[in-house]
């Protein structure tokens, strides 16, 4: 068996409000389409996957991510070419987002070239572009 790929990823918010509004610039921008938008649930498609956000138990509201706890590390989006890692870039800053660093060329394979940032509590988000096949550590011809 071979799976087709994520199906979705679903994050929880301290305060949706606040991270409906950020998703519902970056998630259309990324070209994902918005399906379900209605109280306390915000759910996007397109590029082979979904992803949505969702209020979380009000007991947990003054928390924020934290990185290195158990559980997600952060979400990386696969981008096609440099170019649009340089237009996310230039669209996060537009948006105000926090941007963890800017687009930088990394050491994960020959030709990774990334911007990492954060949503409003703090969860890591990447987009990345790796040629070839994609592949972590590829060696290329």
């Amino acid at each position: 068996m071979e799976i087709n790929g994520i199906a979705h990823v679903m994050l929880t918010s301290s305060d949706f409000e606040r991270s409906r509004e950020f998703y519902a610039k970056l998630l259309p921008f990324l070209g994902l389409k918005p399906v379900l938008d209605g109280e306390g649930f915000y759910y996007c498609v397109g590029g082979r996957t979904a992803f949505g956000i969702r209020g979380c138990d009000p007991r947990h509201a003054d928390e924020r991510f934290v990185q290195e706890r158990v559980g997600l590390h952060h979400v990386c989006f696969r981008a096609r070419n440099r170019e649009d890692v340089d237009e996310c870039f230039r669209f996060l800053e537009g948006i105000g987002a926090r941007i963890v660093h800017p687009p930088e060329e990394g050491a994960w394979a020959p030709g990774y070239y990334s911007v990492l940032f954060e949503d409003p509590d703090g969860c890591r988000l990447e987009m990345n572009f790796v040629p070839g096949k994609g592949l972590l550590a590829e060696k290329r011809d």
